[in-house]
Order: C-alpha cells, then structure tokens, then sequence
C-alpha cells in the first residue's frame, strides 16, 4: 500500500519520539550494558536502529530484511510475523523553481522584465521512511554457516594475530612495558600506547582496544580546537564502551565488564550530549570492527602469500 509523503513523516516521527523517549533510559547500568550488546551485533546499523531493534526484539541476534533473508539467505519469514521497525533513509526528489542558468557563463539569464527567468527542476534530498526487519528466529530454511565466534575466558585463540591487527589500527605506536597500577594508557605527550606486561590474553586485548579508543577519539594533539573539549570522565565511558562492544563482537570474554559510573554520568546531561556520546561509541565502534577484520584478512593474506613462497622454494630447490 502506497502511502503519502504526509503519512510517512507522521509514522518516521512517531518512531523517532519513541526512540528519543528511550535514549535516558538506556544509561542505567545493566540496560547500558544490555544495549551495547546489541551494538556489537549490529555495528552496521546507526544507534538510533540498534536502540530500536533492542526497544522491540530484545532477544534479536541477527536481522535484515525481508528480501535479504529470501535471496542471500535461502530463509522466508515465518507466517504471522511482525517485522522490526526501523527508519531508513531515502532519496526523494521534489519539483522546485529555480533560476535559469546560462550555459556558458552559468549566470542567471535577465527577462525582458528585466527579473531572472524561471525553470522547472527536480531536485534531491535526503528523506527517511519506517522499513522493517525481521530476526533470523523469525524466519525458515537454510540453515546458516556458523556466525561470530564462541565466548572465551582467559586465554584467546589466535591471540597474535588479533593483538597484532588491533596495532596494526592503532594511529600510535604500542609499547609493553612493566606491571603498573593502571593496566595500560595513551600517553599524549609521547603519543604512545602503553600496555602492562603480564596480564592474561583477556585483558592484555581489553586494555589495548581501550587505549587506542583513547587514541583515535581524544588525542589533543590532533583535535580540532574548534571542538567542544570532552570532560575525562566522558572519554572514559566512550572509551570503555567502545572496549566492551569490540570484544563482544570478537567473542572475548567480557562477562566481568561493570558500568556502574554510566547512571552518574548522564545525569543532568541533555538528550544531544547523550545520543552524540552513543553515536561517537557506535561510529567508532563499527570502524574499529571493519578496521581489525580486514587487518586480519590481509595478514592471514601475506602469511599465505610467504607459505606459498617457501614451498615453491622448496620444490624448486628439490629438482
């Protein structure tokens, strides 16, 4: 059923008012938590649909569309099933009058009235609609390869490759160096990542993502001094936050995370500190992830590359 561009404002507005009356409630501690969960899932998607995936399927591991779940998936949604609605954006184009320009000079062309001439022209721009999505415990069929990876305690299988993409994405130099009391920093000075000997797997990946979440976001040497300064408990909570969502989507085994600090923090603040603060975590989040899969692709790439090498060395060395 078509609807009118009217109608579609109304339903895009009422999700959105929704989804605004929510944005406070997520920054009680386990419903913080509960949300980033959900971030490390979707980190393709922008907060906003992250919060109302959550806000209307709690239980969701994976979504998409109808038509993505028939033809990339060999799965159909369930008979009777309610999809997830999201708002998505949309080209649209609307008929506006405008000056006439001249071709050569792209000037206005002068009437004989002696006022610009006039012309009809469609233009573009951004526009938004209500679309829908359904969860793969919605749908039938195919069964799926195996997502994601297991959640892991202590140790992390691969662990070299994976400290070594996340350096690989750092925009500084990372650096071991003895047991202190903090468990890593970014120093700003020497514009360096320092991580503490010792430490398990766990939290050896742990403190490095968060400290090149601190390198990435909050580096003053590089900031804009235009930008509004962000208080250092605001760059904690990014930084932390953004430390939990990657490692829950790599599987790292994040059950010890706490956000206690979250409810004091956003207390008294306005509804646009907090969605930029979400929408920060997310953006940089999602980068993070893309960033440290590809790193790893084209280090499993080379590696394969230089096995390939050495047995065909070894088969010319034999002839």
């Amino acid at each position: 059923m078509m609807r009118s561009s009217a109608e579609t404002a109304e339903r895009v507005k009422a999700l959105t008012e929704k989804l605004e009356a929510g944005v406070k409630e997520i920054f009680e501690s386990e419903k913080y938590k509960t949300y980033l969960k959900a971030m490390s899932r979707f980190h393709h998607y922008s907060f906003g649909n992250v919060m109302l995936i959550l806000m209307q399927c709690p239980e969701a591991s994976l979504v998409a569309g109808y038509t993505t779940w028939k033809k990339q998936f060999g799965r159909t949604v369930k008979k009777g099933e309610h999809g997830i609605q999201i708002i998505a954006p949309v080209k649209r184009s609307k008929l506006v009058s405008q000056d006439r320009l001249d071709p050569d000079t792209q000037q206005p062309v002068i009437g004989p009235d002696g006022k610009p001439e006039k012309e009809p022209v469609f233009v573009q721009y951004q526009g938004f609609q209500v679309a829908y999505v359904f969860d793969v415990s919605q749908t039938e069929g195919r069964e799926l390869p195996s997502l994601g990876v297991d959640e892991l305690t202590g140790n992390v299988p691969n662990f070299d490759a994976m400290f070594s993409a996340v350096e690989a994405i750092s925009p500084v130099p990372v650096e071991f160096r003895p047991a202190s009391a903090a468990k890593g920093c970014f120093n700003h000075l020497e514009r360096k990542i320092y991580v503490n000997e010792g430490m398990s797997q766990v939290q050896t990946l742990k403190t490095l993502i968060h400290e090149t979440a601190h390198a990435l976001l909050h580096d003053s040497s590089v900031l804009d001094d235009e930008i509004p300064k962000k208080d250092r408990h605001t760059k904690e909570v990014e930084a932390e936050s953004i430390a939990y969502v990657v490692c829950q989507h790599f599987g790292i085994d994040t059950s010890d995370y706490s956000f206690p600090y979250v409810t004091g923090w956003s207390r008294g603040k306005e509804l646009p500190e907090l969605k930029a603060s979400l929408e920060c975590i997310g953006k940089t989040s999602a980068k993070m992830i893309v960033d440290i899969e590809k790193s790893s692709l084209e280090k499993r790439i080379v590696k394969r590359e230089e096995k390939l090498e050495v047995d065909c060395t070894r088969d010319i060395s034999e002839i």
